[in-house]
């Protein structure tokens, strides 16, 4: 399933809220850039469409949503589209990622660490990793993704 930005960020307030009516899915955009209720309420309606959220109850007019697809799930789903645009090679997509800046020594440094970490935890379980890999503890603590 595939997102547009508006949708991804209709669905950042849908993760964050849990389940939420169109109005606080709206309250819980930025300011500077909210759309107007009706833009969000046919968001939504989209998201059910695809599939990505659904219809949990109705209090009085409202009907109340909730997220069918976890954050993770769109993440994954959205890296995948990327490393196609790079032919499938996270080498290339990294590259451009270092050439442009957006990845620096200390990034990289961190995501050794966590490979690491996870080749061991991944032999310990036999093949299976259940804990939360450090790097999505520190991509949290940036504000860049949660829950």
């Amino acid at each position: 399933m595939k997102l547009t930005n508006l949708e991804m960020e209709i669905m950042g307030a849908v993760w964050e809220l849990g389940r939420a009516s169109v109005r606080e899915v709206q309250e819980q955009l930025s300011e500077q850039k909210r759309p107007a209720y009706t833009t969000v309420q046919t968001i939504i309606y989209r998201l059910e469409e695809k599939g990505a959220v659904r219809r949990v109850k109705k209090i009085g007019n409202a009907h109340i949503f909730e997220a069918v697809v976890t954050r993770k799930a769109a993440h994954g789903r959205l890296v995948d589209e990327l490393l196609r645009v790079f032919g499938g090679s996270p080498q290339l997509l990294m590259a451009q990622l270092v050439e442009t800046g957006r990845l620096t020594l200390d990034d990289v440094r961190e995501l050794e660490s966590t490979l690491a970490t996870l080749a061991t935890k991944k032999a310990q379980a036999g093949g299976r990793t259940t804990e939360e890999p450090k790097l999505t503890r520190a991509y949290k603590r940036r504000g860049r993704g949660a829950k």
